[in-house]
């Protein structure tokens, strides 16, 4: 199922979705995925004039593939301008990722700062694709294509805090419009950046996710490509803290982003 195909189905029958297997990361789901169908089944609760401004995520454990997912939602509060939603994607009676949200309204005010400069990059042609290999790259990048710029490949030995490049939805029809939920599985696609410090295999997972979103988001098809650039802040006993940003071709910020990340190495 395409990633759109998801998404659908989660909002016709949030109670019974099943993510199939080739959207796969190791014994896991895709986390981008997962998170964006929970915040699919969240943005229904809330009214169209309130976007989300931030998630906070929890991956409690890993959702498996071909086993029936709920996707629960709680409002917490309705204010005046902010709405804070409480989420949660349950498989077998356990939560599995839980996710708090805040969704609000634009007002007046006299602050009006732009976002920093988006870093310099090579264009997606001249960065160096990495394809989607079966039995060796995660499943899900078969519907995910990335471009390497910063930093080095995953158990490649490079001692670099840097990793990043482009990333887009691959094979994807002319004219669909990116949201915060194609938002989600852009900034995640990416490695853990510290596993580019491995000289051989090892298993990394998000423990903890932070996302804000620069509303309004930019007018985006998912042809387009994006440009995610992360940094590792500190790692050490089995933990790196990641923080990363995702801006358009353009340069336009899209999205902030915060990991806390466990590493089995």
């Amino acid at each position: 199922m395409e990633f759109s195909q998801l998404l659908q189905a989660v909002r016709a029958n949030p109670e019974a979705v099943v993510i199939p297997p080739e959207w796969g990361q190791g014994r896991a789901s895709f986390g981008g995925l997962v998170a964006a169908l929970v915040y699919e089944a969240m943005r229904s609760k809330v009214a169209a004039d309130r976007p989300v401004r931030s998630l906070a995520l929890t991956f409690v454990g890993p959702a498996a593939a071909d086993v029936p997912i709920s996707f629960e939602v709680e409002v917490l509060r309705e204010g005046r301008a902010v709405s804070q939603l409480l989420g949660r994607a349950v498989q077998n009676g356990q939560v599995v990722t839980l996710v708090q949200g805040s969704f609000g309204a634009g007002r007046e005010s006299v602050i009006n700062l732009a976002a920093a400069p988006a870093p310099e990059a090579l264009s997606p042609e001249q960065s160096k694709e990495l394809p989607y290999i079966p039995g060796v790259t995660p499943e899900f990048t078969r519907y995910l294509a990335m471009r390497w710029c910063y930093g080095g490949l995953p158990f490649s030995n490079t001692p670099s805090r840097q990793m990043g490049g482009w990333v887009q939805l691959r094979n994807q029809p002319a004219g669909v419009a990116v949201d915060e939920a194609h938002l989600l599985a852009l900034v995640d696609a990416w490695p853990p950046a510290l596993l580019s410090y491995l000289n051989k295999p090892a298993a990394g997972s998000s423990l903890t996710w932070t996302i804000e979103f620069v509303q309004p988001v930019a007018s985006l098809t998912t042809q387009d490509w994006c440009l995610y650039k992360a940094e590792i802040e500190h790692a050490r006993d089995g933990y790196g803290h990641v923080a990363a940003a995702l801006w358009s071709a353009e340069g336009e910020l899209l999205a902030i982003s915060r990991q806390t990340v466990a590493v089995f190495a």
